[in-house]
This record gives C-alpha cells, sequence and structure tokens, in this order.
C-alpha cells in the first residue's frame, strides 16, 4: 500500500511515468487507488465498486458500503451489469460498479459532472453498452459517470418481511437506492477525478428518465444534484392496481402483495429461502409484478404529482423532453376496432373524448392515435412536469421535442413515421452509427448541437451558449419547446389540445371517484 500511495503522489491526472505508456495517474477515492487508463486525451477509469455486491444476505437490502482494499485495483474494463433475462451476457448479481470519463489534467479542476442513468423499463440495461460511451461528451468539458443499478425483481421486489427488517417501514426501489448510492460516492469521490462535487448533473433517458424524475422527488436525493435532464421520461401519474404506461406505480400495499405472490411463485415460504435461491431460478420478466418503482413512502414519499404541487421536491434546473413517436415502439393495436377497445378499457368515461383528441383513420391506426401512447407515457408526464415547476419551483425549466428521422415517401407505409423511443441516446452520447447509410449529415450535426447543449447545461444550468441556436426558458408566459428536427428551432408545445384533454383525465383519476373507478 505504502508504494502505491507513494506512486500516486508522484502522479496527476494524464500524466506519464516510465512502465506506464500513457496512463493517468491512480486515483485515491474513499475505498482504495484506482488505475485508469489513457484515451488519447481523457482518463477512464471503468469497473469502479460504489457499493458492495448485493448478493446472499444483501439481496434486496439497501446498497451496503464497498471494502476497501490495499494496493492500486485496475480499472480498465467494466464490471458485470444487472443480473437480467437469462443471465447471459456479462450480468451478474455483484454489479455496482461505476465508470468514469475525465478530462481534467488536475484534482483541483473542479469539471461539471454528469451522471448518466439507463433505461430498459426496470427490467433490463446496463453501462456496458457502446451507445454509453462517455468520452464525447466528456471531451465537451465535463466529467461523465456512469452508474449501474439493480433491475427487474431483484432491484424493485417488495414484501411485508423486506419492509419489516428494512428499518424506515418500507421496501422495493432498491434499484433506486442504488443510484442514490451511486451519487453519493459521486459527491465524495468526484473531486480526486477533477470534477465538481457541488456542480452535478443527472440525465437518463425512458426508465433512466423516469428515475431521474423520482430522485428529484426524493428527499433521500436532496442536495446529491444542481441539475436534471429528462429524455422520455417522467412518473406523473396516479397509481393503480393494474398498471399501464404513464400509470406504473403503485402503493406499498399493492406491490407488498404482489411480493407475496412472487415468493410463492419461487417456491420460497420466507425471506431466508427466497435469498437462497439462485438468481436464474427466480420469476422474472415483465409479468413478475416486480419490476418497477413503488410509492414505498420513504425513497418516494408520495404522488410525485402530488408532491410537485406541494412544492415538496429538490428545485434544481430541468431540460426535459420526448421523441415525436413514441407510441411506434409501443402501440399494438392493429385496427381501429382494436384501438377504440383499448382506450374504452384503459381510459373509461374519458374515452369518447381521447379518440377524438387522438383519433384512428377510417381502417388505419396512424401516428395520430399512437400519439395517445406517447402522450400518455411521456409527452403528459414531461408536459406536467415542466408545468408543474414552473407552478411551484424556482429554477430553470426547458422543455425539448426530438423530431429526427428519415423523409419517406408520401405513399409509403411510413410515411407518418416520426422518431420512435430511444433513438434520441446515440444523438446525445454521439456515439451514431457512421457506417450506417441511413443517416444524413443532418444527423450528425443535430447529434452535434444536442449534445453541445447538453453538456452545456451541466456547465450552466442553462443549455445555451456559442455556436448552438438560442433555446428559450420554459415559462408561465412563454411555453416554448425546442424542436430537434435536422436543426434546432423554438416551436410550441406539440399536441397541446390533446394534452389538455388527456390532463382532464389524469386529474379525475387523482379524484376520489377516479381512484375508486381504478381498482
Amino acid at each position: 500500500m505504502k508504494s502505491a500511495l507513494c506512486l500516486a503522489s508522484l502522479l496527476t491526472l494524464g500524466a506519464t511515468v516510465p512502465g506506464l505508456a500513457q496512463a493517468p495517474a491512480p486515483v485515491m477515492t474513499a475505498t482504495g487507488l484506482v488505475q485508469g487508463v489513457a484515451e488519447k486525451d481523457l482518463a477512464v477509469y471503468k469497473g469502479i465498486p460504489f457499493a458492495a455486491p448485493p448478493v446472499g444476505d444483501l439481496r434486496w437490502r439497501a446498497p451496503q458500503p464497498a471494502a476497501k482494499w490495499d494496493g492500486v485495483r485496475a480499472a480498465d474494463k467494466f464490471g458485470p451489469d444487472p443480473y437480467q433475462g437469462d443471465g447471459t451476457n456479462g450480468v451478474s448479481e455483484d454489479c455496482l460498479y461505476l465508470n468514469v470519463w475525465t478530462p481534467a489534467k488536475s484534482p483541483g479542476d473542479k469539471i461539471p459532472v454528469l451522471v448518466w442513468i439507463y433505461g430498459g423499463g426496470f427490467s433490463f440495461g446496463g453501462n456496458n453498452n457502446p451507445t454509453h460511451n462517455g468520452e464525447h461528451l466528456a471531451r465537451k468539458g465535463v466529467v461523465l459517470v456512469t452508474i449501474n443499478y439493480r433491475v427487474g425483481p431483484l432491484g424493485f421486489l417488495a414484501h411485508p418481511e423486506l419492509t419489516a427488517e428494512s428499518g424506515h417501514g418500507a421496501s422495493g426501489n432498491y434499484g433506486l437506492m442504488d443510484q442514490i448510492a451511486g451519487l453519493q460516492w459521486v459527491k465524495a469521490n468526484i473531486a480526486a477525478f477533477g470534477g465538481d462535487p457541488d456542480q452535478v448533473t443527472i440525465f437518463g433517458e425512458s426508465a433512466g428518465g423516469i428515475a431521474v424524475s423520482m430522485l428529484c422527488a426524493s428527499p433521500q436525493a436532496k442536495g446529491l444534484f444542481q441539475g436534471a435532464i429528462s429524455q422520455s421520461g417522467g412518473s406523473f401519474g396516479p397509481t393503480r392496481p393494474t398498471t399501464y404506461p404513464g400509470e406504473n406505480m403503485r402503493t406499498l400495499a399493492m406491490a407488498e402483495a404482489s411480493g407475496v405472490a412472487y415468493a410463492q411463485k419461487a417456491g420460497a415460504a420466507t425471506l431466508a429461502e427466497l435469498r437462497q435461491v439462485a438468481p436464474g431460478k427466480l420469476p422474472a420478466g415483465w409479468g413478475s409484478g416486480a419490476a418497477w418503482p413503488i410509492v414505498d413512502g420513504h425513497i418516494i414519499p408520495d404522488d410525485q404529482h402530488k408532491l410537485y404541487q406541494a412544492g415538496r421536491y429538490n428545485d434544481v434546473a430541468i431540460l426535459v423532453g420526448y421523441n415525436s413517436d413514441e407510441g411506434l415502439s409501443f402501440s399494438r393495436e392493429k385496427t381501429p376496432a382494436e384501438y377504440r377497445a383499448n382506450t374504452e378499457k384503459r381510459y373509461g368515461p374519458f374515452a369518447e373524448k381521447l379518440l377524438a383528441a387522438y383519433p384512428a383513420g377510417e381502417s388505419t391506426v396512424p401516428k395520430t392515435a399512437r400519439d395517445l401512447m406517447r402522450d400518455a407515457a411521456f409527452g403528459w408526464q414531461t408536459w406536467s412536469w415542466a408545468n408543474l415547476q414552473v407552478k411551484t419551483g424556482k429554477s430553470k425549466v426547458f422543455f425539448y421535442y426530438f423530431d429526427q428521422h428519415a423523409k419517406r415517401p408520401a405513399d409509403s407505409p411510413e410515411a407518418d413515421h416520426g422518431m420512435p423511443h430511444g433513438v434520441d441516446v446515440p444523438y446525445v452520447f454521439q456515439t451514431l452509427d457512421r457506417n450506417d447509410a441511413r443517416l444524413t449529415p443532418a444527423d450528425f450535426a443535430i447529434s452535434e448541437t444536442v449534445s453541445t447543449y447538453w453538456a452545456n447545461f451541466a456547465k450552466h444550468g442553462n443549455p445555451n451558449g456559442p455556436g448552438v441556436p438560442a433555446w428559450p426558458e420554459f415559462t408561465a408566459t412563454d411555453r416554448q419547446v425546442m424542436v430537434f428536427k435536422d436543426t434546432a428551432q423554438p416551436g410550441p408545445v406539440p399536441s397541446a389540445d390533446a394534452l389538455a384533454v388527456l390532463d382532464t383525465y389524469f386529474a379525475w383519476r387523482r379524484t376520489p371517484e377516479g381512484a375508486a373507478w381504478a381498482q
């Protein structure tokens, strides 16, 4: 250990010494020294543990401190992604690792920090993914961190026995606790990598964007970040036992009941037995009843819409938005009759108004109808978030609409297709496939613009800066969004009239009558 400390004292980030061939200096963290690698002008550290492996008796517990180590730990490859699916492709229960890309030349540089939270429906995802390569954003003058978190039942199971042992009268939401632990690690350690622990922005897409909104509402995350970016996220729908996109949340009692059924399905009579079941033998998949955050009264204290109405949230600058054709990735209706039936089933007395606001064709289910799914799951969530923060908060709000997609012939079956879910991520990370013949110079230009906005926001709490079009703040009197379509230009909120109709449904659902109807 003594020799490692001596070596560290001789080096600065990005320095070279004989035998290390451009290697950056080892960095001292709270748990020990880590040795990264040099990637041109960046120092990159991969697979740093930020918590103890959540295995054995630590399965379904809040993340515990990582063990300290002697010597220098190699940080040159990603840790395993969280256990998911069939357990193949480099996944493991031992998954609580993070990665750092830093352009800093010394620990005193105090560079703004961007922390990425991946999507995957809270059932899948990870950071061992070329799309999430942090080098391009880091080269725009930020320290880029990506953190892993538990997904699926291993990340979100609630159960009465878990609630009883927790010490705070709640269970579930372990994946969110992992994110908070990762942010606590950033707060405690990122200065050693040249980052500024007091200028941290979290960003994520899909489940990651939803998690960003949950962290903004969580008292357990207070003070851990100063800005938030949500791509196709938000969680402002009320709870209900039978969930739908945009109404995904359940109460602790609902989730505990599902947890009891889950344990029975796993053949475990007690929590101790359930912890001994091999991960590959646990019930998994979307139908497991244990793969989404819940209103647990601890990490998520209440219906998030109510929290924001009351001003009970972490008031930080936000940059939020969604893609033009999110419904293309989720809508399953093939005929107008099927679309009508499903709308009536979900929305009950509001179905007719919503069918008029989001109409189908005579024999087709076009984008106008798909946009009901888009807005219920993402558009209304984002619109509500922005409006609520404008009313009750003090921090700036920036709103966007991503509509980048290939041009299609007017007579093509895909003529009305817009930008599907998740396609925005490589634009932000500037990891578009340059060998993809479908991409044009406009795609790479808009990627450059969007990534610059994200980096500017991390630096200043505002996306504006030299070389990019002026992005107006979203306010009570100026409700413009930035539209990304070949170029960036301000425009009105898309489908504003339809969103207002959908808002009446969600308002009704928060009444006693609407809550009773959904039971």
